[in-house]
C-alpha cells in the first residue's frame, strides 16, 4: 500500500506550458461511495485500476495495480459513471518535486489544476508563480466528482 499525500491548485497564465510535454488519461469511476474510490484508467497506453481512501490532512491509502489495457477499456466502455474525465497530464519538476498540471477536455474543458505529491503533511512547497488559488480540501475539483458534476456545469 502507497500514501498518497497531495495538494490540488488552480493554474493561472500559461508560463507552466514550455515546462513538460503532456499525455493524454482517459478515467473513469466505478464506485465512489463513503469517499472511497475505485478508478479505471488509461495513460500511455497502460491500464490501471486504483482504489483510494478517504482524505485526512492531505494524505490517503492509494493502491494501484496494472491491469491489461483492453481490460481497462472494457471497463471504461461498461462499468464507469458518465461522462469519464478526459485530460492531457503534464510532468513538470522543480525544486525536487514533481508537479502535475492536468489540462481537462470534454466536460471539464477549461478546467486546469496543478497537484503535488509531498513526502509528508507539513512539507514546505515553494509555490511557482503560474499557481492560483488552492483547492486542495475543495471536494468538487476532486476528479471522481468531476465525473459526477462536471465543470462546465457549473
Amino acid at each position: 500500500m502507497a500514501k498518497e499525500i497531495e495538494r490540488k491548485f488552480l493554474v493561472q497564465g500559461d508560463a507552466w506550458r514550455k515546462l513538460g510535454t503532456g499525455s493524454v488519461y482517459r478515467q473513469g469511476y466505478i464506485a465512489t461511495q463513503k469517499a472511497v474510490t475505485v478508478r479505471v484508467r488509461i495513460a500511455n497506453n497502460r491500464g490501471y485500476l486504483t482504489i483510494k481512501s478517504p482524505i485526512v490532512n492531505y494524505s490517503r491509502s492509494e493502491f494501484e495495480y496494472e491491469i491489461p489495457v483492453a481490460d481497462a477499456q472494457e471497463m471504461l466502455d461498461t462499468l464507469c459513471d458518465r461522462p469519464l474525465i478526459e485530460k492531457v497530464r503534464y510532468k513538470i519538476e522543480l525544486n525536487g518535486l514533481i508537479w502535475e498540471i492536468d489540462e481537462f477536455d470534454g466536460d471539464n474543458k477549461g478546467l486546469i489544476l496543478a497537484e503535488v505529491e509531498l513526502s509528508d503533511a507539513q512539507q514546505q512547497v515553494e509555490i511557482p508563480e503560474w499557481i492560483g488559488e488552492e483547492v486542495s480540501t475543495d471536494r468538487k475539483y476532486f476528479n471522481s466528482n468531476l465525473a459526477k458534476f462536471p465543470f462546465s456545469k457549473w
